[in-house]
């Protein structure tokens, strides 16, 4: 066939070739030739919101832009779910260096906006398609039809004999030796035109080396709309024609697409293409071959392992891709709710075998989308009871949807958390792109509600959880709301206690329910005023409460005493709120050696053990002295102490009575037991116990030592004979035991007339400054 003609468009050039371009980074963009295409991609991070491409070619460079891609075969994709834009270039597309249809060369500029600043990369490729030529083939690309058949085809032999001879008769009756083109809307035949005037509305033909090339964009007035088996499909038919003498040369191109726009049934996206799209062609004997792609590749793998599922009905090809297939692309956003849609980059060829035994391959490029699917995220309580740890997994969280904060009864935190706070988050990630956040809160965490239930005798811990969702990259948030709840055992609170070389601390750690209970020190309540009046120390905060008490301070107890030392026990109680019934006691037991130590008890003892060294006569040694009353000897002595134990009513003391307290005194003496000579005996140490008067109101109402707290004791150490006691003693040294503020008085008691006698005897004694225990004095015990 003689067939020539000159393809040129009215374009207007750009204002200069790419002299001077940028250096695209490789990882940043990807260039690949397929069967019957070329395609480019590139990264948005680099081309801008607004990406340009522009096709070079030795005459000038020419802006691809919407338009101008449907007429010369570009189609420009931008997918911003995947981040990048495509250009994808037929290989008859207007720019294409085509050497004998077997290789393309492509040149193209990527004109990309960084700061404001346009700056320009040159992207060029070389491609050898392998897959041999049909002798027809059709594109249905997205934004135009591409049909191109080999120059030396015969005519068809399944071509409708009337049509076909309308076509002749008219191109005969019209034909001049300029080709000319005569478009067929359905029966209507339209009056022929030109080249020139057909490439102006937007129509292209090519002739290359072996291939006759028409492209037209979809929706152009010449073509036409029909229904096949209730699939919509567009056709443009056209005929070349050019009369040389009384013969007439015609070609007939004709490009019938599917326009079927895609449903969604049952979890599967569908596309439906008849099998016959030529009106022209009476049958197809053998069986249509579909093969099935994504992306622009076909698959091959069975595409029943992907899930893919093809049916024939009706002489109808129908498509079925389930919407989370490999190779689809998910975006979320909210509407009130959580929803999703998928788009599936469908890419399909079908091959048609005529009456002639000619295959058509038909290639389409179609996208393929759900509507809005609901995407519920889902909470599950994974706490573990034993841990004290609310846990709290959020699932089926969307790939592109990100939590951004977390609202704890009210608190807001912005995720991921600070490693100060007490709670975690972690993410986890599944394999069907999607992931989840497992939350841990600690029960007693200050976040954590919690109150006291009666009904079930038990703490109850309750935390309302609000997580807010965010579409990446900015498309809107999403509130999920859960709430969880754990009861514990309402177990009293317990003091944790460490010895010390001068008493024993105490420390416990607030939780928010030990209201229900209070601290007691034996009967008392334990309140700062009780701490001061008994020379405790304490401190209590919103963290914790720390108590010190000192040795020898109200509340202790001594037992195993010996000139080794003694173990001192105090007790701290936890009693019931409303009951005051004891719940729990912290019980401490610590081991004490002091070098030396007076002890004055609540029912009127005297412990003592005095260090002799500084005081002891010449010659003399421990185990020799003894109280006023010689016949008190220590019970346990070494080379340089004694230990004396007595009542404070015994062994010859001495008591004193001031304002508001009584003091009882004796003295440590050196002398040979029996000796009746005591001329030459020493006192060495004197030993006093002074009592509040206060605590002593049983005292003077059944005649028995009973104190309220224990007594100071002192014990002063002097170097005197016996001649010197006349005068007042001088003491060296003091070793006291803390007394207590004065207590807080209690009811007025009436005294029986017995003990007024006894009362009036210690306010005489008062006036003389001391009474000294005897057979000739009345004892007060």
């Amino acid at each position: 066939m003689a067939f020539g003609f000159n393809l040129g468009l009215a374009l207007l050039l750009s204002v200069c070739l790419c002299t001077k371009c940028g250096q695209i980074p490789n990882e940043l963009h990807h260039m690949e030739c397929h069967d019957r295409f070329f395609v480019i991609d590139v990264d948005l991070s680099l081309t801008g919101d607004v990406p340009h491409f522009e096709a070079v070619v030795g005459t000038g460079v020419y802006p691809i832009t919407e338009q101008y891609a449907a007429v010369c075969g570009y189609s420009v994709s931008v997918f911003p779910l995947q981040g990048h834009v495509e250009l994808r270039a037929s290989y008859f597309s207007c720019h294409t260096d085509n050497i004998d249809d077997e290789v393309f060369k492509f040149h193209f500029n990527l004109v990309a906006n960084h700061d404001g600043k346009e700056v320009t990369y040159a992207l060029n490729k070389t491609c050898s398609p392998t897959l041999p030529w049909s002798p027809k083939e059709v594109t249905c690309e997205m934004n135009y039809m591409e049909v191109s058949v080999r120059s030396d085809v015969t005519c068809p032999t399944g071509t409708k004999q009337d049509d076909w001879n309308a076509a002749v008769q008219t191109a005969y009756t019209l034909a001049t030796s300029d080709w000319q083109v005569i478009f067929q809307r359905g029966e209507e035949q339209l009056m022929p035109m030109n080249l020139s005037d057909a490439r102006k509305q937007g129509y292209a033909f090519d002739l290359t080396e072996r291939r006759l090339v028409f492209r037209t964009p979809y929706g152009q007035p010449d073509s036409f709309s029909i229904e096949v088996n209730d699939v919509p499909v567009e056709v443009v038919h056209a005929t070349l024609f050019s009369r040389q003498s009384w013969v007439v040369l015609l070609v007939d191109l004709v490009a019938a697409c599917s326009m079927y726009e895609g449903s969604y049934d049952g979890g599967y996206m569908v596309w439906k293409t008849p099998e016959l799209l030529n009106p022209l062609v009476s049958e197809v004997h053998d069986n249509t071959q579909v093969n099935i792609g994504v992306n622009g590749e076909l698959v091959e793998q069975p595409v029943e392992e992907r899930g893919y599922v093809i049916e024939k009905h009706n002489a109808t090809v129908e498509i079925h891709i389930p919407y989370n297939a490999e190779g689809g692309h998910k975006k979320s956003l909210v509407i009130g709710d959580l929803y999703e849609y998928y788009i599936f980059e469908l890419y399909l060829e079908q091959i048609s075998v005529d009456e002639d035994h000619v295959d058509t391959r038909l290639r389409f490029h179609r996208t393929l989308a759900t509507p809005l699917l609901p995407h519920p995220v889902f909470t599950e309580n994974r706490t573990i009871h034993d841990e004290h740890v609310f846990t709290v997994y959020l699932g089926d969280v969307p790939e592109d949807v990100a939590l951004t904060a977390v609202a704890l009864n009210g608190h807001t935190f912005t995720a991921p958390f600070t490693n100060a706070s007490g709670y975690n988050i972690a993410k986890v990630v599944h394999p069907n792109n999607t992931h989840g956040y497992t939350l841990t809160v600690p029960f007693d965490d200050p976040v954590v509600v919690q109150q006291f239930s009666k009904e079930n005798a038990a703490m109850k811990h309750m935390l309302v959880i609000n997580y807010t969702l965010t579409v990446l990259p900015d498309d809107g948030s999403y509130y999920h709301q859960t709430s969880v709840m754990a009861l514990t055992d309402a177990s009293p609170p317990e003091f944790e206690a460490v010895c010390s070389e001068f008493g024993i601390s105490f420390k416990l750690d607030h939780r928010p329910y030990d209201y229900l209970w209070y601290i007691g020190i034996g009967s008392d309540r334990l309140t700062p005023q009780l701490a001061a009046q008994h020379n405790y120390s304490m401190s209590n905060d919103s963290q914790s409460l720390l108590l010190s008490v000192p040795l020898y301070t109200h509340g202790y107890e001594y037992k195993d005493i010996s000139l080794k030392g003694f173990l001192g026990t105090f007790e701290i109680l936890v009693r019931d709120h409303e009951t005051s019934e004891v719940q729990r006691s912290t019980i401490k037991t610590c081991p004490f050696t002091p070098t030396e130590f007076i002890m004055c008890s609540t029912d009127g003892r005297m412990t003592v053990m005095a260090d002799l060294s500084s005081s002891i006569p010449r010659g003399e040694i421990p185990a020799r002295s003894n109280l006023v009353n010689k016949y008190c000897g220590p019970k346990e002595v070494d080379d340089t102490r004694a230990l004396f134990t007595f009542p404070l009513n015994s062994c010859g003391s001495t008591v004193k009575l001031g304002k508001d307290s009584v003091t009882y005194e004796n003295e440590i003496f050196f002398s040979k037991k029996f000796q009746s000579d005591s001329s030459n005996v020493v006192a060495g140490v004197k030993l006093q116990c002074t009592y509040l008067l206060s605590g002593l109101h049983r005292l003077f109402s059944v005649y028995k030592f009973e104190s309220d707290t224990v007594g100071l004791g002192h014990v002063v150490h002097s170097a005197h004979s016996t001649e010197e006691l006349q005068e007042p003693m001088a003491f060296t040294a003091v070793l006291q035991t803390p007394l207590p503020p004065t207590r807080r008085s209690r009811p007025a008691y009436r005294l029986p007339g017995q003990q007024i006698k006894v009362f009036n005897y210690i306010n005489n004694s008062l006036k003389k400054g001391a009474v000294r225990s005897s057979k000739s004095k009345a004892n007060i015990f």
